[in-house]
């Protein structure tokens, strides 16, 4: 008797302990599935899925479908799926190309219902991606980033630690780590406080990341000459660090203050 009735599973899969596939689910023959996991009926766990330990994954899912890109040649890549991760209702994770080879969502992340995370992209540990975010390719959003219902990611954008995105925003540039972003176009609307704390920030880490911003965003600046001030003014700290490095190094530069710089 099969160890999965009615589900139809490649018997080279490489399938952990105290897994469970529900009747009518897919599992192709380059797959990994880790101990503890359920897929749920009628998900599909495409050729290169990697999934870690516990991973849940609910009907109508598609995980490591191919990608939808133009260039994409059929390649060998994958999609690594991190432990304790929850992929809801018909969420579709598309494999890497030659960019980097993989997509990945870290560990302890939920991918609410309809959720599309293309090609190529980083998806770091604690993240929440809300009903129907679509995450375009080549896209990184870091650790502890919350994704409102209904945004849209433009390709390559960068989404900073601990950021907290409004429901429906259209995002075409890089957002910072430890902001609230809202509006349209997008807008600087303050640091992740509730966040922050939740997360064991003391009030005086809080109060160092609040007053870069306000030197980024608040003094009427531009961020060459702010990044200069922080650097100089503000002490030394891990948090400035990352801040400074992550606008520094954006390529399609950050989302847009309350006056409107850029």
């Amino acid at each position: 008797m099969s160890r999965f009735p009615n589900a139809n599973v490649h018997p080279e899969a490489q399938i952990g302990n105290n897994v469970i596939i529900e009747p009518f689910a897919t599992v192709q023959k380059d797959v990994v599935i880790e101990d503890g996991c359920w897929i749920g009926p009628n998900a599909i766990i495409w050729d290169g899925s990697r999934l870690g330990k516990n991973v849940k994954v609910f009907p109508g899912a598609s995980v490591s479908s191919i990608p939808q890109d133009l260039k994409f040649a059929g390649e060998k890549t994958q999609t690594v799926i991190g432990d304790n991760t929850v992929i809801r209702e018909a969420v579709t994770i598309s494999r890497g190309t030659t960019d980097k080879f993989q997509t990945v969502i870290g560990k302890n992340c939920l991918l609410m219902a309809y959720v599309h995370v293309a090609h190529d992209c980083i998806v770091g540990n604690n993240c929440i991606l809300v009903n129907t975010v679509q995450v375009a390719g080549h896209v990184t959003i870091d650790d502890w980033a919350i994704i409102g219902g209904a945004s849209a990611l433009h390709q390559f954008v960068k989404v900073g630690a601990h950021v907290m995105l409004s429901g429906g925003s259209l995002v075409r540039k890089d957002v910072p780590p430890y902001t609230k972003a809202a509006r349209e176009p997008l807008t600087y609307a303050g640091i992740n406080t509730v966040g922050l704390r939740r997360r064991g920030f003391p009030s005086e880490k809080i109060n160092e990341i609040q007053e870069i911003y306000r030197y980024i965003f608040l003094k009427g600046l531009n961020n060459s000459k702010a990044l200069d001030i922080v650097e100089k003014e503000v002490p030394a700290s891990p948090e400035k660090d990352y801040i400074v490095d992550f606008i520094r190094t954006s390529e399609r530069g950050i989302m847009k203050g309350y006056g409107g710089n850029d």
